[in-house]
């Protein structure tokens, strides 16, 4: 019986974190499917309590221009879809996840989005490589041509 109601108590925190919008899970699958986006830079909404699209980066745009995208001072989730050559020149693309955690955001944001990533990234089925990087040197391109050989 102590079982489970420390069960009981402890499976609100088991799910905790953001909703997520269907605008949000359409828009990944528009990357992943239509390569309509190179990538997508999703934030969460406090006051809908959601995980919702913040910016898209046209098929034109580059790995710096997703750079740009993701705040210096604040917390974000992303995904990237890079695309390469394999040695046997083969064209292919790779869909990375990235959650944002930069070490000057505020400790509440790093919690939220800590504690809202898994259930988030859960509900984007096709995800390759997923990185956690608190300062861009762990996003550099460098690392994705790494983990995508």
């Amino acid at each position: 019986m102590f079982i489970v109601a420390v069960s009981w108590f402890i499976w609100p925190n088991a799910s905790s974190g953001m909703g997520v919008a269907d605008n949000s899970k359409s828009i990944f699958r528009e990357l992943q499917r239509k390569k309509v986006h190179r990538y997508v830079v999703f934030k969460i909404d406090e006051n809908k309590k959601e995980v919702v699209v913040e910016k898209t980066g046209s098929p034109a745009e580059n790995y710096d221009d997703f750079l740009a995208s993701l705040p210096e001072n604040d917390c974000r989730y992303a995904v990237y879809d890079y695309d390469f050559v394999t040695p046997e020149n083969c064209q292919k693309s790779k869909i990375f996840f990235v959650a944002w955690s930069p070490s000057t955001s505020r400790i509440r944001a790093k919690m939220l989005y800590a504690t809202s990533k898994d259930r988030f990234r859960r509900e984007l089925e096709g995800i390759h490589y997923e990185i956690q990087a608190t300062d861009p040197t762990e996003v550099d391109l460098d690392v994705l041509r790494e983990r995508a050989n």
